[in-house]
């Protein structure tokens, strides 16, 4: 009797004994082993697979409050690791090469948050196309009282510009100052 319930309870504790075992005692063992060789193959199986290792980690951390509903997530974890570390599957090798290796190479991000824009507004005249849609619904009239609004200048717009028309100013005062040449009655040193 006493060996059959340790049986079970090693059975039903598989995934939890198993796991370190095949996620991190093996690995670092042969990770050991690949260093003191020469070959830079194992090298590149066992790095391969930290990095893939460390992918999951971070997957199961983020995710980790949906994870612990999934009763089969353990298990699947387990075979999963056991397939990128088992030498005779290399599945290591196999993800890096087809997954991860393009996704650093092309950097070609994917960006989720992106919403395309509607066509009509997408041409290269999207204020043209803007305003021939405002003056269909709105009509003419009304696109002119818009436009006769937006010339008059606010105090901003009449600031901004003469702010920009000063600086013109100092550019052309400047370069007038530099055609004259130097002159013999100018004092370098003295200042208004």
């Amino acid at each position: 009797m006493g060996s059959g319930s340790f049986l079970k309870v090693l059975a039903k504790n598989f995934d939890i004994l198993a796991g370190p075992l095949v996620s991190l005692a093996y690995p670092l063992y042969a990770s050991v082993r690949a260093i003191e060789t020469k070959s830079q193959v194992d090298d590149q199986q066992w790095l391969t697979y930290w990095v893939l290792y460390s992918f999951i980690t971070l997957f199961e951390l983020t995710f980790a409050p949906i994870l612990e509903w999934l009763p089969f997530w353990p298990y699947g974890k387990l075979f999963f690791n056991c397939w990128l570390v088992l030498p005779c599957f290399n599945g290591a090798a196999y993800v890096y090469e087809h997954f991860v290796r393009p996704m650093f190479l092309n950097r070609q991000i994917v960006n989720i948050w992106y919403v395309p824009r509607k066509d009509k507004l997408s041409k290269p005249d999207d204020v043209l196309s803007a305003a021939e849609k405002y003056i269909e619904l709105n009509g003419p009239e009304a696109f002119e009282k818009l436009i006769s609004k937006s010339s008059k200048p606010s105090n901003f717009r009449s600031r901004r510009l003469s702010v920009l028309q000063e600086a013109k100013a100092d550019r052309t005062g400047k370069a007038e100052r530099e055609s004259w040449g130097e002159n013999p009655f100018y004092d370098k040193s003295y200042r208004h």
